[in-house]
């Protein structure tokens, strides 16, 4: 799940379901939501990169204030280097 995260890039957000998807295990979101928990150094393994399939933040090991957070300085890195 951890490698899967890394491969898809730091530059987008995908459902549980999209990455349980790219591993082979489509049906896994439960399990693929419990890898991406569990995940110590979130930073460097992006989970904070996955939402909930209706687009919704979902939970956050380190609460969704800091979730929502990370998503918005990596959206203001874009947009800066874009102007």
């Amino acid at each position: 799940v951890w490698r899967a995260l890394l491969a898809a890039g730091l530059d987008r957000t995908l459902s549980y379901a999209a990455l349980a998807a790219s591993i082979g295990r489509g049906s896994a979101c439960r399990a693929v939501g419990s890898a991406v928990g569990a995940n110590p150094v979130a930073w460097l393994i992006p989970c904070h990169h996955v939402l909930r399939a209706n687009g919704a933040l979902g939970g956050y090991r380190w609460g969704v204030d800091r979730k929502r957070a990370m998503l918005a300085w990596e959206l203001s890195q874009t947009v800066a280097a874009e102007a």
